[in-house]
């Protein structure tokens, strides 16, 4: 099953373009302690002209230096570290979330469904942005601390989707057979209803990435996120965004980087999401 969706993947354009990406940036992530040319935290006095301004991309620092002559290359390879696994943690914590309580909600219905369907209603109520400053501020930040943060405010857009299609699946005809025949909620649940709810929940897990790390980066470069001298690519903008004007490397390449992967994932999600449900082929 998985080697035939990576065919299908890789017979789409805009789909194998956003694979190449996300192996570039996750390969360099991976392999920077080995392929980064310098420390990340190392504070080098060629890193600085004369003046103490950064250093323009060169054959020795490939894309420049940074305001404390840090090698923006190698932060940036280490920062690939950060929002890889934060976006992975945190967006995979919110998918297991969101499908419980969904599952939960949509299958049980009654009592308990109710509840938990005006929990999450009351938490989509909030601005995940500004939910996520508030719960970012009341901790240490760290990174699994966000990663959890992030989890918490994202993982209600999956409750109701996964909610809906677990009612939805319910009042099919094959759900009622197997009621009929008098099948136990337990074979229902795991031999039926998961099975069909699994492409979605993969196609959220791919999607939500691209989210995540948007919203790591923006928690971090307002100061709240992932802390110095842990890289990130939000927190190389926040400490480098007084030099846009005259070295405005430092901004524009960790932020393409962002659009990068944001994108990668988005159009690999987009795929998947025609590829295990073609009903929605051309809706989005």
């Amino acid at each position: 099953m998985g080697m035939l969706v990576l065919a299908e993947l890789v017979k789409r354009k805009l789909a194998l373009l956003g694979l190449i990406i996300i192996v570039i940036i996750a390969g360099s992530a991976l392999l920077a302690p080995w392929i980064a040319p310098y420390d990340p935290q190392n504070q080098m006095f060629d890193g600085l002209t004369i003046e103490g301004a950064p250093m323009p991309p060169s054959m020795q620092f490939l894309l420049g230096t940074d305001l404390l002559g840090r090698d923006l290359l190698s932060r940036l390879m280490y920062g690939a570290q950060t929002s890889l696994i934060i976006g992975v943690v945190a967006n995979g914590t919110a998918v297991m979330i969101g499908a419980l309580v969904g599952v939960i909600a949509g299958f049980f219905q009654g009592w308990i469904g109710t509840i938990l369907m005006r929990v999450t209603d009351l938490m989509m109520a909030f601005p995940a942005l500004l939910l996520a400053i508030v719960l970012a501020a009341l901790f240490k930040p760290s990174l699994w601390i966000v990663a959890m943060v992030i989890a918490m405010v994202n993982w209600v857009q999956v409750a109701r989707v996964i909610y809906t299609e677990t009612r939805s699946l319910s009042e099919r005809e094959f759900i009622e057979a197997e009621w009929a025949i008098g099948a136990s909620r337990f074979r229902i649940l795991f031999k039926h209803m998961l099975p069909h709810l699994l492409s979605t929940m993969v196609v959220w897990a791919t999607l939500g990435i691209a989210t995540t790390v948007l919203l790591e980066a923006t928690l971090s470069y307002l100061g709240v996120g992932v802390q110095p001298p842990t890289p990130s690519w939000g927190n190389i903008i926040f400490e480098n965004q007084t030099y846009f004007t005259s070295a405005p490397w430092l901004v524009f390449i960790p932020g393409v980087a962002i659009i990068l992967l944001a994108l990668a994932f988005n159009l690999v999600g987009d795929a998947l999401r025609d590829i295990l449900d073609p009903t929605q082929k051309g809706r989005h």
